[in-house]
């Protein structure tokens, strides 16, 4: 089984070397192809890992299909409605000003005072931290949305005002500290534990984890959401780029804490498609971290909706009875997209992952943030985005690359 993975991870690797870049010059969201939705990265695969593909991706599809019909159903209407998209329209010029400085920090900026930060005993649902506790950390957050248009009714929300994190340290300690940030609708600790594989972390390689909770996701949901992360993108493109820059302010704010109040020295960061995307806007705005490590990343909103069906055939209807393209849709959104900005961090403190069979985001997304990035470590898997299959294989991957940086705590 190993074999197959490295085989696998050398095959893609070497494919994506030789291939012509795929992050444009210039302007990406005016550059990029407008079929970049529709474009194939094909991988030259053994039978077994043919099938092994194919199979992941087919389980992705059905699950894709069935949250896209959610999203459709019970989140267009609300913020992508005539009106709301008028409305919407309107900042297109506000949003691309700041994105074309190519200065993140022109959008994410970087909170200028901490709430108190309560802390208690939790009791974690699963892994139990051996010689160590596990605590519930709960701050208000003090992001403050950019755009006037949208900031007193997204300050309503009062649940989302309050970060959440869980906070496994050892109890000699401070260790090293990797926080883990997960994908849309996938809040839950007890599953992001065995997903990310945080208790190999932390018994493994012996660092301290925290469990960051996105905004509009579990206890911060909106009052009547009916699923979680429903409120990141109900409310629109505006929303959108406003949620993303609050979970940078918000995980920049647990930084400060664990610093200032925990004396940790180093943080490294790792997140799941939603998060994958966000952990790649870390990288651009936060050059103190350890690492960055976007597994199976999103990278432009406005593309892999067309990929979600029913989502796809109501965005293109929806464009062209506005009279708009791809490149418009791009626009709204780029201010909070990790291709517009250069990571701050190394290249040798970048490294991507990404499914050969993923199909909720597309092996193109991880190909073209690599691409972005200078091309740093990669590692492909043989599977999609739900079932990650040969998953031990990038975990020894990135242990060598953690490693190799000289981070980590001490081992069991």
């Amino acid at each position: 089984m190993e074999r197959r993975s490295r085989v696998v991870s050398r095959i893609a690797h070497t494919t994506c070397v030789q291939a012509p870049r795929a992050m444009p010059a210039g302007t990406w969201w005016r550059e990029l192809p407008d079929g970049f939705a529709g474009e194939p990265l094909d991988f030259d695969l053994a039978r077994v890992d043919r099938l092994r593909v194919g199979g992941t991706a087919a389980l992705d599809v059905l699950v894709r299909t069935s949250a896209a019909a959610s999203i459709a159903l019970l989140a267009l209407p609300i913020g992508y409605n005539p009106r709301a998209l008028k409305a919407a329209l309107g900042d297109r010029s506000f949003y691309e000003e700041m994105a074309l400085s190519a200065d993140p920090g022109r959008f994410f900026t970087p909170p200028t005072e901490h709430a108190p930060v309560r802390v208690r005993r939790a009791r974690p649902a699963g892994f139990k931290p051996p010689h160590g506790v596990c605590e519930s950390l709960k701050f208000e957050s003090t992001f403050v949305p950019r755009n006037p248009r949208v900031r007193e009714g997204y300050l309503r929300h009062g649940r989302n005002r309050f970060a959440h994190v869980q906070y496994w340290r050892h109890l000699h300690g401070p260790r090293p500290t990797i926080v883990a940030i997960h994908g849309f609708g996938a809040e839950m600790y007890a599953l992001n534990q065995w997903f990310m594989a945080m208790p190999w972390f932390y018994e493994r390689l012996g660092f301290d984890v925290a469990l960051f909770n996105l905004p509009f996701h579990g206890r911060r949901q909106t009052r009547f959401s009916p699923f979680s992360g429903h409120g990141f993108f109900a409310g629109g493109p505006a929303r959108i780029n406003e949620a993303f820059a609050q979970a940078v302010h918000d995980f920049r704010s647990l930084c400060a804490y664990l610093r200032e109040r925990r004396g940790v020295e180093h943080i490294g960061v790792s997140g799941v498609s939603l998060g994958g995307h966000t952990t790649a806007l870390l990288a651009a705005c936060e050059p103190s971290l350890a690492f960055a490590i976007p597994n199976v990343p999103v990278v432009s909103i406005a593309d892999i909706i067309l990929e979600w069906e029913p989502l796809g055939a109501i965005m293109r209807a929806g464009l062209k009875v506005l009279g708009l393209s791809i490149t418009d849709a791009r626009r709204l959104l780029a201010v909070s997209s990790p291709l517009t900005y250069a990571p701050r961090l190394p290249r040798e403190r970048l490294m991507v992952i990404g499914g050969v069979g993923d199909r909720m985001a597309p092996p193109k997304h991880s190909r073209i943030l690599w691409d972005h990035w200078g091309r740093p470590r990669l590692h492909w898997f043989p599977g999609g985005h739900i079932l990650h299959l040969d998953r031990g294989a990038y975990l020894r991957e990135i242990e060598r690359f953690v490693r190799d940086l000289g981070f980590g705590g001490e081992a069991r």
